[in-house]
Parts: structure tokens; sequence; C-alpha cells
């Protein structure tokens, strides 16, 4: 399954997850901050899509009330509806 996801109140622009039973097996995100994105989309590769959300669902940046690892876990909701 692949999911398309605009996130909303962060610096990224869009995200595609490739999910396979369960399975985050790739991430890409454009814009936001690079190097850290490509990190965590690196460090999710070949986890559980519910042990993803459950590190990433929550976590802020600075004075907004969301971050883009809060929206991948958004983006990842949807592969578990």
């Amino acid at each position: 399954m692949t999911i398309r996801y605009s996130p909303k109140g962060v610096c990224s622009r869009q995200m595609t997850i490739e999910v396979e039973g369960g399975v985050i097996r790739s991430v890409e995100i454009e814009g936001g901050c690079s190097g850290n994105l490509q990190g965590i989309s690196r460090l999710i590769e070949g986890m559980k899509v519910e042990d993803a959300v459950e590190r990433m669902e929550g976590i802020r940046c600075g004075f907004k009330a969301t971050s883009c690892p809060d929206q991948l876990a958004h983006a990842l909701r949807q592969a578990m509806a």
C-alpha cells in the first residue's frame, strides 16, 4: 500500500510511504530538514507501523503543536485504518 500525505503545520510538503504487511518498506519526504528527515525515514524502514506511530506521535517542533515526525505518525495511521 502506498500512502501519500500532505502534512499540516510543518515545513515538509509531501510524504510518500510504502507499507507492506503492516511493515514500513520505504519513506520519502519532500521539504523540511533534509538530513533529519532522511535519518528518521531510514530508522523507521523495516519497523511495524504501530511501533513507529507509538514512538513519533505527539512530538512537537518548538512552539508548534506538531512536527514532521508527528505528521508522519498521522500519515501512518492511514495504513492502520
